[in-house]
């Protein structure tokens, strides 16, 4: 019987067959879903589901057959969209959970229209369900040990991105020069929001990363000014955009980075809304302070008089006098 399940095809109800819980796919494109379903329309499904045959006992104590889908997801639901009742299977038996989940993702890999993300995720899932090591994993796929391990390391970056690489707005090149800033989680969203909004290239995208990266090293070497450095990443925290401040002997520059007018208004609703919240002279006093840092202690310690001792003198005999000032 094993073998005459292994080497005929069946027709099989659509509504008899299940998910495939090891799925990897989570992602498919409902316009070539949609081309898929109109080809099926007129030609049927030209290659068959492989299933494996379930007995389910029902509640009033008999059994039902049904079938879990092990291949041809994509098939299986572009025929449910066309309206088709029945499709041709192979149906396999004696398959554990994990020869499902290898079939599954070998089947999809060898479509080659997997994404990233999800193929990421079915590594991990025969990793640590199944223990499998990624040697293992490479030799079941026909590639390397370091293509599954890269593979993985996608799987650390924070879920916005994530989602990006899964819907087609940055490609997986794009991934290495964000992972090279794995331990700068602010800077590695910034370098993202630049390759969606800027439209950078995978080269610019490297460059701006090693930039970065030399940047925090030279940084470490110079031993710059802690106190500017905090400010630099308070105003990141609080703006969520590349901020750098380029202090000169007298005063200097804060230089914010954006990605695009609506980017842009963010930033100044942010700066508005810290503004209604703070009283004039609180304001003002931030003001100073960053203007001329190295001033700000000696305000407070020992203002500055500049005048000459007889202009002292002659300034407190009328020093309430406006006809003392001219405009």
């Amino acid at each position: 019987m094993s073998n005459l399940y292994s080497n005929s095809i069946f027709w099989i109800e659509t509504n008899k067959i299940k998910p495939n819980p090891y799925q990897p796919r989570r992602e498919f494109d409902e316009m070539r879903l949609a081309d898929l379903a109109d080809s099926i329309r007129q030609y049927g499904v030209l290659q068959p589901l492989v299933v494996s045959r379930i007995e389910v006992e029902k509640e009033d104590g008999g059994f039902t057959t049904e079938y879990e889908l092990i291949a041809g997801e994509r098939r299986l639901r572009a025929a449910i969209m066309a309206n088709v009742l029945q499709v041709p299977v192979i149906i396999r038996v004696g398959d554990t959970s994990m020869m499902k989940l290898e079939l599954a993702i070998i089947e999809n890999l060898q479509r080659e229209d997997l994404n990233v993300v999800d193929r990421a995720r079915a590594f991990l899932q025969l990793a640590t369900e199944f223990k499998f090591t990624h040697n293992e994993i490479a030799k079941k796929i026909g590639k390397s040990r370091e293509y599954v391990s890269n593979s993985l390391r996608i799987l650390s970056l924070p879920e916005e991105i994530l989602n990006s690489l899964s819907e087609g707005k940055i490609t997986e090149g794009h991934t290495r020069p964000i992972l090279m800033l794995v331990d700068h989680p602010e800077e590695q969203i910034v370098l993202f929001k630049e390759i969606v909004y800027k439209k950078i290239t995978v080269r610019e995208a490297e460059r701006l990363a090693r930039k970065i990266a030399y940047d925090r090293v030279r940084k470490k070497e110079f031993m710059p000014d802690p106190e500017i450095i905090e400010l630099e990443e308070e105003f990141q925290n609080k703006l969520g955009t590349r901020v750098h401040i380029d202090r000169k002997e007298l005063g200097g520059q804060v230089k914010i980075d954006f990605f695009s007018t609506d980017d842009l208004r963010a930033i100044l609703d942010l700066i508005k809304k810290t503004d209604i919240e703070k009283k004039p002279e609180e304001m003002l006093e931030e003001h100073i302070a960053l203007s001329n840092p190295k001033t700000e202690k000696n305000i407070e310690e020992n203002p500055i008089d500049d005048r000459t001792s007889d202009e002292i003198k002659e300034d407190d005999t009328n020093l309430y006098n406006l006809s003392n000032f001219s405009l």
